[in-house]
């Protein structure tokens, strides 16, 4: 069950409970988040509210990787660093700001896999 964002049962200033006012709503439903690794090419679709679609990247194999004067369509070969969370860096979790290895070399991840749908990428010197 996903839970909701949205904390309907607060407690008073001395510490008693407090009924809801209300039941919870759809739009405040919190789902999963998406924790896009290195594998074979797999994209999520989902319907968000006011029927738009959200495209979240569930497992990538290439980047777009950003040198200079061109972009190129550069083939990942590992997650090196992801300073949002250690953990993400073992696993191998691609999130905005992590620093992957490239078959050009080492590249900064700059786009919101989970969240954009792709993922770009700056290559570092």
């Amino acid at each position: 069950m996903r839970k909701s964002v949205e904390n309907l049962n607060k407690r008073k200033p001395s510490g008693g409970r407090r009924n809801s006012y209300r039941a919870r709503r759809k739009f405040e439903i919190d789902r999963y988040p998406s924790e896009p690794i290195v594998g074979k090419e797999e994209i999520v679709c989902r319907r968000v509210r006011g029927n738009n679609i959200k495209v979240a990247v569930k497992r990538g194999e290439f980047t777009n990787v950003a040198d200079q004067t061109k972009v190129s369509k550069v083939k990942i070969i590992r997650v090196i660093e992801n300073a949002a969370n250690r953990d993400y860096a073992r696993r191998g979790v691609i999130t905005k700001g992590a620093i992957i290895e490239t078959e050009l070399g080492k590249a900064r991840v700059v786009s919101r896999p989970g969240q954009d749908g792709t993922i770009n990428s700056v290559l570092l010197k």
